[in-house]
């Protein structure tokens, strides 16, 4: 924690931090276009079986010249039960007959049909080519579909868990440019793709990049920004996220080709790699590993870009030494994942962290699904879905700094549930009434993850944050995935899923009591100062605005009273400080006088 006096030298929130924004914010936009890009890559076109009498090109057929589409469609196809044409089998032989019908009949169960064995014929008004049409992912093989994205979300489970360990090991910078380049040859290269099997592979491998590039920005930026700037960069961060939903709807729509698709979302990270070779590697985690030299001018660069003067002069490898002393003494013990469940202290909070973010992706992606039913413009529902998330995160930064971090995230969470379990009772006839619930309800989870995200780098050491963050992920991605599975259970109660949707979030935001307050706190740098954060929150003897005066009657109940550094108490000021010190004040007195009581006695 006593990086953040070496960080107040160098400028906490200057032209560097600018800068590096500047690079991250535009690679996030052009990174959630992968995650979804099944969403059209993948759309699944109006189909039916190709019938040579309707589809064949030669003309030889007398028919084709004499009758119309319509009436060849008829004699080919069967209807299913909304009377509409069969998408997955046909006729054996053209049935003459049901041109002379003036009705309608089932003919499937009065003339032999077949499957497709000669493939399919697919609407191409809105795509004219996705994987569906290429590799014919419909019928008894739609199922395929799913294939790919429970690769994505493996790859990024697997990337989660793995980039994490590698981060705190080799750096967040080394390991973000190498996902960066991964991303856009895999992704480039699934444009391309000869066969199905390779599509998948190369998605797993993108998802695995993906994930790796959405921890490693956010670390890199937040372990060089002040405190109390901590949830600005974050919403920041994860509003970029948004506006790259609103950005997919609008290429989708203008390259609806599903490998210009690809290659225009994937070139972008040719240059990102190029460009991030003038990234910063954070100099906490270089400290805190023991490279204080390399540490050292990383600040000094800091500084420079800042403006700062003179910072070759007043920072040096005796002042790092000095200023870190503590937290160079405890990373000498080495830090492992089971350090994260070892210490009493770090294991609830891993714990709940871990809850939490299972608990709102549930019901995050289970709207989303529900949200794609609302209608047929998948371009117009994306855009949608942006905009609002956007808009709900832009809030979250309000409520973090006013509010603090646990109560935003009550509330957050609480609306998420809530606005689910509405929408349960709300009849289906009531259609724009159902789309606002259900927007609320993604608004609200996508705030939530921002204000669980700035939590959480603010309860997570430096030494531990990078791999708690994979496993924080990897319970987001099991939650991803069991999402759509829940619906299975409407074969038991038709809103049985939505209730369970509803619910999650509610029990998690009952479940953020049990973690501290963390708001303008500075970053734990090791597991000691995880165990010191709560009681420095508690803390009486604190600074009244930076100094004892005689206007803060409170300061002055306790003789005893001596103030330590205001870097490390930012924020405990004013009307919550005093109702601490009052707090802290009646439980002195009363133990004092318990004690005396048994000492008489």
């Amino acid at each position: 924690m006593a990086f953040e006096e070496l960080l107040s030298q160098v400028g906490g929130l200057g032209r560097f931090q600018i800068l590096h924004l500047v690079f991250i914010l535009p690679s996030l936009m052009v990174l959630i276009p992968h995650i979804l890009l099944e969403n059209f890559a993948a759309a699944i076109p109006g189909h039916r079986c190709w019938v040579h009498i309707l589809d064949n090109n030669t003309g030889s057929d007398n028919e084709t010249g004499i009758l119309s589409e319509d009436a060849l469609l008829r004699i080919s196809i069967p209807l299913d039960s909304n009377q509409r044409p069969e998408k997955c089998r046909r006729f054996v032989h053209p049935q003459w007959q049901l041109l002379h019908l003036n009705g309608t009949i089932h003919s499937t169960s009065e003339a032999d049909t077949e499957p497709c064995v000669d493939g399919w014929v697919y609407d191409q008004s809105y795509f004219p080519s996705t994987i569906v049409t290429k590799w014919d992912l419909v019928c008894d093989y739609q199922s395929l579909k799913s294939v790919v994205q429970f690769l994505l979300l493996t790859g990024m489970l697997v990337g989660g868990i793995i980039g994490g360990h590698f981060s705190d090991r080799f750096g967040r910078r080394l390991i973000l440019r190498w996902c960066f380049l991964q991303l856009a040859i895999t992704d480039t290269c699934a444009a391309f793709a000869p066969t199905f099997p390779v599509y998948c592979v190369l998605r797993f491998l993108a998802g695995f990049s993906s994930m790796i590039i959405i921890s490693n920005n956010s670390l890199l930026i937040t372990e060089w920004i002040r405190p109390n700037s901590k949830a600005l960069v974050v919403i920041l961060s994860s509003g970029a996220l948004s506006i790259g939903q609103i950005i997919l709807g609008g290429l989708a729509y203008v390259f609806r080709d599903w490998q210009t698709l690809h290659v225009v979302v994937s070139v972008p990270f040719f240059v990102f790699f190029l460009l991030s070779r003038w990234l910063v590697e954070s100099a906490r985690w270089l400290i805190i590993t023991k490279k204080l030299d390399e540490g050292l001018k990383a600040l000094r660069k800091v500084a420079h870009t800042n403006g700062i003067k003179n910072a070759e002069e007043t920072l040096n490898i005796e002042v790092v030494r000095s200023t870190m002393q503590e937290e160079l003494d405890a990373a000498q013990t080495k830090t492992t994942v089971c350090d994260l469940f070892r210490n009493p202290s770090m294991r609830k909070r891993i714990c709940i962290l871990v809850f939490l973010r299972f608990a709102n992706t549930i019901p995050f992606y289970g709207t989303m699904v529900n949200l794609q039913h609302v209608g047929s413009n998948i371009f117009l529902l994306q855009v949608l879905y942006g905009a609002v998330a956007l808009i709900v995160r832009c809030l979250a930064l309000l409520t973090l700094n006013h509010m603090g971090r646990r109560i935003s995230q009550i509330l957050f969470m609480f609306l998420v549930g809530l606005s689910i379990l509405a929408n349960t009772f709300v009849p289906k006839e009531l259609q724009i009434l159902r789309v606002a619930l259900a927007c609320l309800g993604i608004g609200c989870s996508s705030a939530t993850f921002s204000s669980v995200a700035v939590h959480f780098i603010e309860l997570i050491p430096t030494v531990l944050r990078a791999r708690a963050s994979g496993i924080d992920l990897m319970a987001s991605r099991i939650g991803a995935a069991l999402a759509p599975l829940l619906m299975t259970l409407t074969v038991f109660y038709t809103t049985l899923p939505w209730i369970i949707y509803g619910t999650f979030p509610i029990i998690g935001g009952l479940v953020v009591f049990l973690l501290p307050e963390t708001k303008n706190l500075p970053l734990p740098d090791t597991i000691k100062d995880v165990e010191n954060q709560w009681s420095l929150a508690l803390s009486p003897r604190l600074e009244c605005h930076g100094a004892i005066s005689a206007h803060c009657n409170f300061c002055l109940l306790d003789s005893n009273y001596s103030p330590i550094s205001a870097s490390k108490v930012a924020g405990i000021t004013g009307t919550h400080h005093h109702v601490r010190l009052i707090f802290v004040f009646l439980y002195r007195q009363g133990f004092t006088m318990l004690i005396r009581l048994v000492l008489n006695s």
